[in-house]
């Protein structure tokens, strides 16, 4: 048992280690290579696990050299561009100027069922709304409304304010993150003087974020 536990808990550093290494994707996001090297590296993890008596780098080689492979790959499309349409595909077409192309659909053995779906989870309930539709690599469908349906922005409306980024946690359960604080350009004196005014100790403070004005938010950890 002891052998297991501990083969488990080596080959669950490495197959972290390795889909870190291939990025920050969620499994929707996929693009088919990593898809594949995905499911790949799950297998042959359980391989030592299952059966004691294969060496636990019969199992550890293969992962790595997938790996290595998934790196060199991206790589690759990297320096030569063409050579991510032959691994990656292209983007498709389905909807263009407000009408359906159904060759492209049948191509891609997409039903307007699947096509509504997307639409809905982007909120968008009419398919006359649709301006351009198109099908990415990782099988996602990216919507444009036409411009006399889409939400108007600001700017429309004549309102220019000035971009600013969100707010930032400088204060998780107590602790002071120094290194967000920094990033905001405040310092520590500037957290005791909120807390401060604030009549809290930073000690009870559950968390606190600030923007680049200078605004605090301040939850307390009584929920009261």
């Amino acid at each position: 048992m002891s052998i297991i536990l501990l083969r488990s808990i080596i080959l669950y550093i490495i197959v972290v280690s390795a889909v870190r290494l291939m990025g920050k994707r969620q499994l929707g996001e996929l693009q088919p290579s990593e898809l594949v090297i995905t499911i790949l590296v799950s297998n042959i993890a359980t391989l030592p696990l299952e059966d004691t008596d294969i060496p636990l780098i019969i199992g550890v080689t293969p992962i790595l050299a997938l790996v290595c492979y998934e790196v060199f790959v991206s790589w690759l499309i990297l320096r030569l561009p063409f050579f991510r349409k032959i691994i990656y595909g292209s983007p498709k077409i389905i909807i263009s100027n407000g009408k359906i192309k159904r060759s492209v659909l049948r191509e891609l053995r997409l039903s307007i069922d699947d096509v509504m779906t997307a639409m809905r989870n982007q909120q968008i309930f009419d398919i006359s709304e649709i301006q351009y539709a198109i099908v990415e690599t990782t099988g996602s469908i990216s919507i444009m409304k036409k411009q006399v349906k889409d939400t108007p922005t600001r700017e429309d409306m004549g309102f220019f304010p000035e971009s600013a980024d969100p707010p930032q946690i400088i204060v998780s359960d107590g602790k002071i993150l120094t290194a967000a604080l920094d990033s905001m350009g405040f310092n520590v004196k500037f957290v005791e003087n909120s807390a401060r005014e604030a009549g809290v100790k930073i000690r009870d403070i559950f968390i606190m974020t600030v923007d680049r004005q200078g605004n605090v938010y301040i939850a307390e950890k009584k929920e009261n």
